[in-house]
């Protein structure tokens, strides 16, 4: 890859960091800003886990006071989470390059159609949201939670989305409070992942640190200008973007 080309990938992963930090979703434009660099689709998936979990520790930072209180969910999930995402990361390296290629599209398209009903999806969990309970963490939830941290570590796009939807349904809880255990879970799924895939993975470290470094700077930073967008319009733009590089994927 070109020196010309890290610019590029950095600014991807700034837009990412913003984008992630307002509505979700900034996986569907870092991890293909890496295949147009010339990476292959596993390599690019590896490396942008690894971008962009430094991101999720500073959500995660950010929801201190949500989570302060909610310790023993926290460790309840641990173990869901990190086995999952130890699945998930063994599963995509399993994966031989030719197949993934071939999954990539769907997964894309997956993720953006995950974005596209995000708001039908979450005025369905409001309606539907239980109550009582309150601090119980039932089964059900350890299962999702390890099928999610499985998808997780595979691809990642859009994992937010759907955490976030199943706390809905199987927490009676506030939604920021929620929100904060999504963003607490998708960053334990995600070290867990980068551990993994930097033991056994192919990284590319340089573009992954330049990208961090970045993503971290468009989630402080970008997200002033960011939340300047109208969310539907803002969601809107990735999906759109995201359905062109799915169908360049095909045509590829």
């Amino acid at each position: 890859m070109g020196i010309f080309e890290y610019p590029l990938l950095a600014l991807a992963a700034f837009a990412a960091g913003a984008i992630n930090a307002v509505a979700g979703g900034g996986s569907l434009v870092s991890f293909p800003a890496l295949v147009a660099a010339g990476y292959p689709t596993k390599v690019a998936n590896v490396t942008n886990t690894v971008a962009l979990w430094p991101g999720y520790v500073g959500v995660s930072i950010g929801y201190s006071a949500q989570l302060s209180d909610q310790r023993r969910r926290v460790i309840a999930l641990t173990v869901p989470s990190i086995l999952g995402a130890i699945a998930g990361s063994a599963i995509l390296l399993a994966t031989s390059d030719a197949s993934f290629d071939r999954i990539v599209p769907f997964l894309i398209l997956f993720a953006a159609g995950l974005m596209a009903g995000q708001p039908r999806l979450s005025t369905w969990v409001a309606r539907h949201r239980p109550h009582g309970a309150e601090g119980r963490t039932p089964f059900e939830l350890h299962a999702a939670v390890f099928v999610l941290a499985i998808y997780g570590a595979y691809f990642g796009a859009g994992l937010g989305i759907i955490t976030l939807a199943v706390l809905g349904i199987l927490l009676p809880d506030d939604l920021h409070r929620s929100n904060a255990l999504k963003g607490l879970l998708s960053a334990i799924i995600n070290a867990a992942a980068v551990v993994y895939f930097a033991v056994w993975g192919p990284v590319e470290w340089l573009p992954a640190a330049v990208m961090a470094v970045a993503a971290l700077a468009g989630g402080y930073l970008g997200f002033g200008v960011a939340r300047r967008i109208p969310v539907p319009r803002l969601r809107a733009g990735v999906i759109a973007y995201a359905v062109v590089v799915a169908v360049v994927l095909f045509v590829r």
